[in-house]
């Protein structure tokens, strides 16, 4: 996270841009298809790590533009500059390959301070009844920006280069959905002690809940220090909806997992992605993120981001209104409980680019926390 001064006015302007896109002057690194919400450009605004979506369709119609000044960027809205920006450039390592020749690029990318892998880059419930409608974990793979499946040893090898050339501070393993019990959760503790080995940057693993809970024990065991079991919605009825699968597990299924991996990991070291913008009760999922936090897992709340290509491409992300009033219910709750995103060591939770969390928690924190205005939710 960021270590500048962080003001109330720039919690807003974040939210603003994560919902309604930012239209750019110019290019950007930016992350297409993938596991998760894409579409992400990635800057820096007022030096705080941000990725806003920059290529859908809706962003034509965003009133914010990113042009280039004498010296970097601004942010403008209707000819007025509200705030500076960066631009990171290309990552040095992007330029190397194994010496099988694939390029270190197709098995992780950075982003901004964080190198993130797709470790297996396939799920079994794509194409399928099961697919979750917001995911695009296959697109990249199809169109040969990406290998199916990373093995340990490159891992390992494309961390070092990326701490040492790019200065990455941490490693986010996700995968596909596999048909074993696992659910591939074991593969990537394989990777992650590989990758800590040769490196010594903490890392965070991404899976579902595996069938028997042990295997959290193994995952633990191989080192890993932040795992993300992401539920995406608290609502059941829109689980049911967008994640079929997910849905079986059921939200009980999770508080499970989650239960068991507190244990393991440590209160704040388990994280959730929860999505708004996908039909879901607020309230519901307002109070699905408190009961979280009190278990000791961090809610990890971001809009909607649209991946072209998937089962959503024609949705649109949520108001900001809308997440700005779900932040200002859930992050003095993870205040009052002591949990932080700058306490998570690895992951998502930690870097904070894809939500204004981490910016309204650092805006908000120590004697202010009761003067946050909790907005209703309408």
């Amino acid at each position: 996270m960021a270590t500048v001064p962080v003001t109330p006015d720039l919690g807003r302007l974040l939210t603003e841009l994560q919902s309604r896109g930012v239209r750019l002057e110019g290019p950007v690194e930016a992350r297409r298809g993938g596991a998760g919400p894409s579409d992400a450009g990635m800057i820096h605004v007022e030096g705080v790590p941000v990725t806003v979506p920059v290529t859908a369709a809706y962003v034509a119609g965003s009133p914010y533009t990113m042009r280039r000044e004498l010296e970097g960027w601004g942010i403008y809205r209707e000819g007025v500059r509200l705030a500076s920006a960066a631009a990171p450039q290309r990552p040095r390592y992007y330029d190397l390959s194994t010496a099988d020749g694939i390029p270190y690029w197709k098995i992780a990318l950075l982003h901004l301070d964080s190198m993130a892998s797709t470790v297996i880059q396939s799920c079994a419930y794509w194409d399928t009844d099961d697919q979750c409608h917001f995911c695009g974990i296959e697109l990249s793979l199809e169109a040969g920006s990406t290998v199916r499946v990373k093995r340990p040893e490159h891992l390992a090898e494309v961390a070092v280069a990326a701490r040492d050339l790019d200065g990455a501070v941490d490693v986010t393993l996700t995968t596909g959905s596999t048909y074993g019990p696992d659910r591939g959760a074991l593969y990537l503790a394989r990777c992650a002690a590989a990758i800590k080995e040769a490196s010594g940057l903490p890392v965070e693993a991404q899976f579902e809940p595996p069938g028997d809970l042990a295997v959290l024990d193994r995952v633990h065991d191989a080192g890993v220090d932040s795992v993300g079991i992401h539920v995406e919605s608290f609502d059941p009825v829109v689980l049911e909806r967008i994640a079929p699968a997910k849905a079986r597990t059921g939200i009980d299924g999770y508080f499970a997992a989650w239960e068991r991996a507190v244990e393991l990991f440590g209160r704040g070291q388990v994280s959730t992605y929860v999505i708004v913008g996908m039909g879901e009760d607020p309230e519901v999922t307002v109070q699905g993120c408190l009961r979280a936090v009190d278990l000791g897992v961090y809610p990890f709340v971001v809009p909607l981001r649209p991946v072209p290509g998937s089962l959503m491409e024609a949705c649109s992300p949520p108001p900001p209104e809308r997440m700005d009033a779900i932040y200002r219910r859930v992050v003095p709750h993870l205040r009052a409980r002591g949990l932080s995103a700058d306490s998570v060591r690895a992951g998502c939770a930690r870097c904070q680019a894809c939500s204004a969390m981490g910016v309204m928690e650092r805006s908000t924190g120590g004697d202010d926390l009761q003067r946050i205005p909790l907005r209703p939710l309408h």
